[in-house]
């Protein structure tokens, strides 16, 4: 069960089910590829309103259902910036515009 995917960046994922340590089991990669998408908008959305973003946390979780497809029933996306003189509503409009 390791599985290994070939993207056209040329930067090879693997996959495997945590018994073999080879790899990140799919689902948490689903959510780190989540996570890393909104980030990236964000911080660009932010700085394009002049925010100064000094530091930035994004913490994904998700629930599945326990029967089999076990996809997601809820992802929580939980965002922590950190800068001076942020704007409070320009870093809500940029998670609202990544999110949308």
């Amino acid at each position: 069960m390791h599985f290994a995917a070939a993207p056209s960046s040329g930067h090879p994922i693997d996959f495997d089910e945590r018994s073999s340590n080879q790899g990140g089991s799919p689902v948490e990669t689903v959510l780190s590829a989540l996570g890393s998408c909104s980030a990236m908008d964000v911080i660009s959305i932010a700085t394009k309103k002049r925010q100064r973003i000094d530091g930035y946390v994004i913490h994904v979780t998700g629930s599945q259902r326990d029967e089999y497809p076990q996809v997601f029933t809820q992802i929580d996306v939980i965002h922590e910036v950190t800068g001076r003189n942020l704007s409070e509503a320009a870093i809500r409009r940029a998670i609202e515009l990544s999110a949308t």
